[in-house]
């Protein structure tokens, strides 16, 4: 029987590589304890512990020399934003060089890609692709309105109070270099036709999905973020709307239930009315329905404004 002397503190929680354990010095035995379990190949994971995707992106990184998380897992772990029906729980994707063989791992999905200096980055120590080179390796994978959201999330300004950054992402003029440095990239197609449909201004997919909805019905192009007082920075601003009808739309998704939320919305869905707008609302029923309800709303508003 293996004697359980205790782990460092750095590893006792955690999944680790054998070159970390002989980086400080554990014997070889003290690996095959109870309170260990074989994680594949050159892995150890603390035995009936349930690992986040983070941790076993972490680890699988590390075992992999010269591999980065990439495409799904890359997606989550930069809080891009996926499609609902995705799995990043029964697979990691990394990447390697083109040059260097897949990897191939139990509980891995393995790319081979060319990459170019400045599209790979860090989350917490761990490689990861950069989101644009994300947003561009799942061109192929994802349907065209999801990739037009995920392209507009890359592309909107931040609220620097709210999320510690003053700068989008990505720039329209940058992703479209990235998409001409990759011609041969599968899905390279379908990048370039959402980047001609995506816009500043969409602060989270169901927007996006509510703007597409309305150029479908052939709605014109509305203006986003549009503000009540286009000459006052803090006038009241609604999602998007049209300023020659004046119609204003806003949709509301889980964080507008917040008291402090509610208070703001509700002055601003006072000031659009009580300037005679015509103002409608939208939520995730109507997201799910296809926003075919307020749509006709809309219609008919504007209509009645012509």
């Amino acid at each position: 029987m293996v004697r359980i002397t205790p782990l460092p503190e750095s590893l006792s929680q955690t999944p680790f590589t054998v070159y970390e354990s002989r980086a400080l010095g554990i014997p070889s035995k003290r690996l095959r304890a109870k309170d260990l379990s074989d994680g594949g190949r050159l892995i150890y994971l603390p035995a009936g512990r349930h690992l986040e995707t983070i941790e076993r992106a972490r680890v699988l990184a590390t075992a992999t020399p010269r591999a980065w998380v990439s495409h799904e897992t890359a997606a989550y772990l930069t809080a891009l934003g996926l499609p609902p029906w995705s799995d990043v729980e029964s697979t990691i994707h990394l990447s390697k060089p083109h040059e260097l063989p897949r990897v191939r791992r139990a509980g891995v999905t393995g790319h081979r890609v060319r990459v170019i200096p400045g599209e790979l980055t860090e989350i917490d120590g761990i490689p990861v692709s950069g989101r644009p080179r994300t947003w561009l390796d799942l061109a192929a994978k994802l349907p065209i309105s999801y990739l037009i959201a995920m392209g507009d999330q890359l592309i909107r300004m931040p609220r620097p109070g709210l999320e510690g950054r003053s700068v989008p992402y990505a720039y329209k003029d940058g992703l479209r270099l990235l998409i001409r440095q990759h011609p041969n990239l599968k899905g390279v197609e379908k990048a370039r036709l959402a980047l001609d449909e995506m816009r500043v201004g969409a602060d989270s997919f169901p927007e996006t999905f509510l703007r597409l909805a309305m150029l479908d019905a052939r709605l014109p192009e509305p203006e986003l973020q549009l503000r009540l007082d286009p000459h006052d920075a803090w006038s009241p601003a609604a999602d998007l709307g049209y300023r020659r009808f004046r119609i204003a739309v806003q949709y509301d998704g889980a964080h507008h239930r917040t008291r402090d939320q509610q208070s703001r919305d509700n002055y601003r869905d006072e000031a659009f009315l009580n300037a005679g707008w015509s103002y409608f609302k939208a939520n995730a029923d109507d997201l799910a329905g296809g926003f075919h309800g307020v749509i006709a709303r809309i219609k008919k508003a504007r209509f009645r404004s012509v």
